[in-house]
């Protein structure tokens, strides 16, 4: 049995790095899987990477006629966009399971130089379009009785980082997030948890010099950068009945640059 078999997931910032890892994994261990990000050429080629995963595995990427595998263009930061994506969603599979809230993004300075565009933009998209979808589906999720939201949270949401004012506003802002929705929504029967990468090697470091890169990586015990694949192991973990007594964690995932 898949840990994820027929489980409906909606994960946001879909198209590549974490996110695709993440779909990919999911739709291996069975899920259905809604794919959601931006750019809608980017969704479809996720749509089909995700399709091929799932024919590569021998599972049906369609069932009694429907669609196992979706892709939807949406930007997180728009709540009616958000409210589209979680009616369409019920309305193709009529439940959710599984949000990950992974759509974020950088846009680094020291605080000297942020201008406000800055500062405002990484708050919206990592912080308020949490927020969007987390509401969007709670009642969806509370209705059922069950379900599993899992936040994209950060090291630096843990211990700050040079340049990173926004984002590591945002990163902490998630986990209060996570402690506070679990408590409220435990009861109900809806977990709640986030995970707190490292170093991963995603497009997100592709504008980093090569030298600032090695330096990362001799920051961290394993002395390398982390895989999308080894974050999205552990969404999956979160998302599967075999974390039911998980709630309110925040798993750091780091390769141990905290020790």
């Amino acid at each position: 049995m898949r840990r994820l078999n027929n489980k409906v997931a909606l994960i946001t910032g879909a198209a590549q790095g974490i996110g695709l890892a993440t779909a990919l994994k999911f739709v291996r261990e069975g899920a259905c899987v809604v794919l959601c990000d931006v750019r809608q050429t980017a969704v479809d080629a996720a749509v089909t990477e995700c399709r091929a995963a799932a024919a590569t595995e021998g599972l049906p990427t369609q069932e009694a006629g429907r669609e196992r595998i979706l892709g939807l263009c949406v930007d997180v930061t728009q709540r009616e966009a958000v409210d589209a994506t979680v009616a369409r969603t019920l309305d193709h599979f009529g439940r959710i399971d599984v949000l990950v809230n992974n759509a974020g993004i950088t846009q680094d300075a020291r605080l000297q130089k942020m201008t406000l565009e800055q500062f405002d933009r990484v708050i919206d998209v990592n912080l308020r379009g949490v927020f969007h979808c987390a509401q969007a589906v709670a009642d969806v999720m509370v209705a059922q009785g069950s379900g599993v939201i899992l936040n994209a949270s950060s090291v630096v949401g843990i211990y700050g980082n040079f340049g990173q004012t926004n984002y590591a506003a945002t990163k902490f802002g998630v986990i209060g997030f996570t402690k506070t929705w679990s408590r409220e929504l435990g009861p109900k029967g809806v977990r709640v948890n986030a995970v707190a990468p490292g170093f991963v090697a995603t497009p997100i470091l592709n504008t980093i010099p090569a030298k600032v890169l090695e330096e990362m990586e001799h920051k961290v015990p394993l002395r390398r950068l982390g895989q999308p694949e080894e974050i999205a192991n552990v969404y999956a973990f979160l998302a599967s009945d075999e974390a039911s007594y998980i709630n309110g964690a925040v798993l750091e995932v780091s390769g141990g640059m905290s020790v």
